[in-house]
């Protein structure tokens, strides 16, 4: 167990405690500013340059996947209408062909297009972008 602290360690720290403290204009005790230091400066910021930095763009995502959905359409069934699916079932869709289909990529709406085939695959045209919805902030 530590020594208990003298009485003259007691007075000494005292004293460093009062010295660092000046008394302000408004009666309260402040600490003191070393002879050293003086009052930070700050230099106004400037505004960011409006021209386009070429390492600001969105390059550096190109390599992140994403998962894109194509929604061609929706059925609403009863689960044991489900359990009699089976191989060479067809199951009708509430929409037409030549309706426009939605693209979702990580479940958020982004396009609409036309399905197409290309050499025995099907593909989709995008015909629409969906615009952001921007909330405030």
């Amino acid at each position: 167990m530590p020594d208990e602290p003298k009485q003259e360690d007691i007075d000494e720290l005292m004293r460093v405690l009062a010295a660092s403290t000046v008394p302000s204009g408004s009666g309260r005790g402040e600490p003191a500013m070393p002879p050293s230091a003086s009052p930070m400066r700050y230099e106004p910021l400037s505004p960011a340059p409006s021209g386009h930095r070429p390492d600001a763009g969105m390059d550096f995502l190109g390599d992140v996947n994403v998962q894109v959905r194509i929604e061609l359409g929706h059925s609403t069934m009863n689960v044991q209408d489900v359990l009699k699916l089976g191989s060479g079932s067809i199951v009708g869709l509430n929409s037409q062909v030549g309706d426009p289909v939605n693209v979702f990529v990580n479940d958020r709406l982004v396009a609409r297009g036309e399905v197409l085939v290309v050499k025995d695959h099907m593909a989709v045209r995008i015909t629409e972008v969906v615009p952001v919805a921007r909330t405030g902030s």
